[in-house]
């Protein structure tokens, strides 16, 4: 597809290539071959082609995007359009892993915001780490509790699962987390979500930077689904767990949840935008290209009028998931009280727009759509888990309805 970007220095073309090189060569061809794995185990293997992504990706420095200057990071050095570069062309790659690399930064991305010697250490060995020795996960997710975890609903009926007392300097941790924990099962680190005061439901929750080989912490088995299956996801288990009382970071009383509701989902839900607008923009490509050399009638299948009908109306489709994401991530990178209902609003648009272009690609490949020689197929699983990942669509616009007032 056509690309209209105006301006763009040099340092972010040279960033648009690099990651688009990195994307083609490296992260698009593992993501084919995990996803054929039969057994998700395969996938997280010490020989998987998972860890040459990671450990690549981490040698180009791609991990350092999220961290302060401080702690050897980049963070400063990346401006806003080439944030926006950066998920669009790590979705266009492959949307499972682009969410696995995301992700594994939280908890020390997290920590660098906290003057404390043992977190700024901990931000300072993954800046420093080049072999993928230290992965993050974000655990939220629990059995009963996935899109309202985000809610600040203060019904004590409704509280987290894993909870959390405090006994002296330590607080013990029992519950688990479901099996929708990406990172879940190779995760060193973990950003924790805890029930903390019962008595406030989800307002009681506290949040937590702690390493995961501490006593009483097991997990399950990697999750087997139809789509982003390069992406691991599994349990975490919490059994008596002790947790040093400096690894809780906010508590209840800190109003973390009511008050950074909106801006952590600006966060998620936009990058979110910015990744399946790429993913969209691949299906695209591929359905452009194999249109152009698929003969029937005696002539590629695009001058016929009506695939070239389908084709541009896709096209405008993906363009304008695009230009709303983009719009949304410029602003809110620039502010600092972002927009949560455009970060939701382009998140759904973004994902649906992906499910949609990629569904009709397989169309347009006929029948070669369906099997697994051609990577339409692939995106447009990839794309449904999309819909459901990080908030069903239909929670987070319900949710974020209250922010158009």
């Amino acid at each position: 597809m056509r690309d209209i970007d105006i301006n763009l220095t040099e340092e972010q073309s040279f960033l648009r290539d690099t990651v688009r090189k990195f994307g083609a060569e490296v992260v698009r061809p593992a993501g084919l071959k995990l996803d054929k794995m039969a057994d998700p185990e395969d996938t997280i293997a010490k020989d998987s082609v998972l860890w040459d992504v990671i450990r690549q990706s981490r040698e180009l420095g791609l991990h350092l995007t999220e961290l302060p200057r401080s702690v050897g990071g980049t963070m400063e050095d990346m401006d806003a359009m080439s944030k926006i570069i950066l998920e669009e062309e790590m979705g266009y790659a492959d949307g499972g892993l682009a969410i696995s690399m995301g992700v594994a930064s939280l908890p020390f991305s997290m920590a660098a915001m906290f003057p404390t010697p043992k977190f700024q250490e901990l931000a300072r060995a993954y800046a420093e780490d080049t072999k993928g020795e230290l992965i993050g996960c974000w655990a939220i997710s629990e059995p009963d509790h996935g899109s309202d975890y985000m809610g600040d609903v203060a019904d004590p009926a409704i509280s987290p699962q894993v909870k959390g007392v405090l006994e002296g300097d330590e607080y013990i941790i029992n519950g688990q987390k479901a099996a929708w924990v990406s990172n879940g099962t190779i995760a060193t680190h973990a950003v924790l979500h805890v029930g903390l005061d019962p008595t406030k439901g989800m307002k009681g929750q506290g949040l937590a930077i702690i390493p995961l080989d501490l006593p009483g912490i097991s997990r399950g088995k990697p999750l087997d689904k139809i789509g982003q299956r390069p992406l691991n996801q599994g349990e975490i288990f919490f059994e008596d767990a002790r947790i040093p009382k400096e690894y809780m970071v906010f508590t209840p009383d800190m109003g973390i949840i009511e008050g950074g509701r909106e801006a952590k989902l600006s966060q998620v839900n936009g990058s979110m935008a910015l990744v399946f607008g790429g993913l969209a923009k691949a299906a695209f490509d591929e359905a452009f290209n194999y249109a152009s050399e698929r003969i029937q009638g005696g002539v590629p299948i695009n001058e016929h009028q009506n695939i070239q009908l389908k084709l541009f109306r896709m096209f405008s489709q993906v363009e304008a998931a695009r230009a709303a994401a983009r719009r949304m991530a410029l602003f809110n990178y620039a502010n600092p009280t972002p927009s949560g209902a455009h970060a939701v609003a382009c998140k759904c648009l973004s994902t649906e727009t992906a499910f949609q272009v990629a569904s009709e690609a397989i169309q347009i490949h006929g029948g070669n759509g369906l099997t697994r020689e051609y990577p339409v197929e692939k995106m447009f699983r990839d794309a449904r888990a999309s819909m459901i990942e990080d908030g069903v669509n239909e929670s987070m616009m319900l949710g974020a309805f209250d922010w158009l007032k």
